[in-house]
């Protein structure tokens, strides 16, 4: 039996500021999607967005707070919730990253060692997770973001170092499968990059960097026993340090594309 997973230990303050405004919302007579219209001095969000900040799922910016605290007749109680709660609120850890994925308007992520989850094939992911069937369907299901309707699939750009290609999971056909999966997903919103096999800031690890509706970045950070979700100004600061350098290093999409049919030809075939 898989062990079981624990609960998403979810920001209190996040949860406490959500609570307020939702009161605020339901007060002034608004639905979540109407709320949302009226955000960001009129830009506007959704009302998906909405219910992340009402369920302490994520931290809204000040300009969302300040243009709520107008419209919602608030007199500045949730701006001054804001700072209080919000400001310094740490996002939600580990099981708390696939909301935040799906909340995202682009993502951007970079592997050394395998091929980004999003777009992992169940074989590959299977052996992965050694036949983890719980945990290979619960991949699966995160990849609905890539083919959803509503609300629009977000950008994507996946940077994968030149090693992943080289790095037996599951065998040849399993391999083979894979990229060729991959390459057919490639469009005008989902991009690939290999990035040589050379040394680079991403040496160190994988990393995920997710932009939200409200330009908000939040990152997630892969390590051995875990993962974690950052929004620290700093470690955002480091970790786009790090894309910078595997950008300028990466292949233009059409010479990784090439280099990744040639490789499943000579290795994997």
């Amino acid at each position: 039996m898989p062990p079981m997973q624990k609960r998403a230990a979810i920001s209190p303050t996040l949860v406490a500021f959500g609570r307020r405004f939702r009161r605020y919302r339901e007060a002034a007579g608004l639905s979540q999607e109407r709320a949302g219209r009226r955000a960001n001095e009129g830009q506007g969000v959704t009302g998906q967005y909405v219910c992340q900040v009402e369920q302490g799922k994520t931290r809204c910016t000040r300009e969302f707070a300040e243009t709520m605290d107008r419209e919602l007749g608030a007199n500045g109680d949730l701006v001054e919730l804001w700072d209080d709660l919000v400001m310094d609120a740490a996002f939600p850890t580990w099981f708390d990253w696939p909301p935040v994925e799906s909340a995202a308007n682009e993502l951007v992520s970079f592997h050394a060692t395998v091929v980004d989850g999003l777009l992992q094939t169940p074989a590959y992911a299977s052996a992965l997770l050694y036949g983890d069937k719980e945990a290979v369907d619960a991949r699966m299901r995160r990849q609905n973001i890539l083919t959803r309707d509503d609300p629009s699939p977000p950008l994507l750009s996946f940077l994968m170092d030149e090693a992943v290609l080289y790095r037996d999971v599951g065998g040849p056909q399993v391999m083979q499968d894979q990229f060729e999966y991959l390459v057919s997903r490639i469009s005008d919103r989902l991009h690939v990059q290999v990035v040589p096999a050379t040394a680079h800031l991403g040496a160190s690890g994988a990393f995920t960097i997710a932009t939200l509706e409200d330009r908000t970045e939040v990152a997630y950070v892969e390590s051995a026993a875990r993962g974690l979700t950052m929004s620290d100004p700093d470690d955002l600061a480091a970790m786009s340090r790090t894309l910078l350098e595997l950008r300028s290093l990466a292949l233009p999409q059409n010479q990784s594309i090439d280099l990744i049919r040639r490789t499943v030809e000579k290795r994997w075939t």
